[in-house]
């Protein structure tokens, strides 16, 4: 399942961040990948432990918690803190898929269910940089504006087309979600947008919304493992 969420950040928020990381320091990318990503892999990060990406990862955080599109479309349980790439002319991401586990600040491992990219430039400003997304349904290109997020599972194989022009930044990171399962997962979003539409057009007390309001939550504290 992929789902876009616009505006995640407000284009203040973009342009703070975008300032701190005009200022700060950039390592090859390749430090952050497994054995086999690492060999396709061409772009340049921010150091995860340096205070511009503590900062700014902070701010993320605070933008997911506040999103009740991000909580219906990952029902996350843990998020990495949030890390910072770009993709100068001539670099790019060939296909892999994400590593299955990630360390958490203090050691603590979580799986990582689903991956999420957030855009921070707009998409006028460089040529290429899509994120390609493989799955069952076919080959998925996401360009978005600056601010807006796309979250799909970590199972999926992406990549990232080569830069011709400009420069492409983003933040990404991984969530471990309550719901393990990306088709449960998928379902539960669906039925979560049907609650949604219809409690636009009916009162919260009638039992149709009740009634599938109680099988939403009740399929969670079915599927989830915490």
């Amino acid at each position: 399942m992929l789902v876009t969420i616009p505006d995640l950040l407000k284009p203040e928020e973009v342009a703070h961040i975008r300032g701190v990381l005009d200022a700060t320091q950039w390592v090859d990318g390749r430090t952050t990948a497994g054995d086999q990503a690492g060999k396709v892999k061409n772009n340049l990060q921010v150091p995860i432990d340096s205070p511009a990406a503590q900062e700014l990862g902070q701010i993320v955080l605070r933008a997911l918690a506040a999103s009740p599109a991000f909580t219906t479309a990952a029902l996350p349980l843990r998020v990495l803190p949030p890390m910072f790439n770009r993709y100068d002319v001539g670099m790019t991401f060939g296909a892999h898929v994400d590593g299955s586990i990630r360390a958490l600040p203090g050691g603590q491992r979580m799986r990582t269910d689903v991956s999420s990219t957030l855009f921070l430039t707009p998409p006028e400003d460089y040529d290429g940089g899509e994120l390609v997304v493989h799955d069952t349904y076919g080959t998925h290109t996401v360009k978005l504006p600056a601010g807006h997020l796309v979250v799909y599972p970590a199972t999926s194989m992406h990549s990232v087309t080569p830069v011709t022009r400009g420069s492409r930044w983003a933040s990404f990171f991984w969530t471990q979600s309550l719901v393990k399962d990306d088709w449960q997962r998928h379902m539960l979003y669906d039925l979560d947008m049907s609650i949604m539409s219809i409690r636009s057009r009916l009162p919260d007390d009638d039992p149709a919304v009740v009634g599938l309001a109680a099988h939403y939550h009740n399929l969670i504290r079915h599927w989830s493992e915490t």
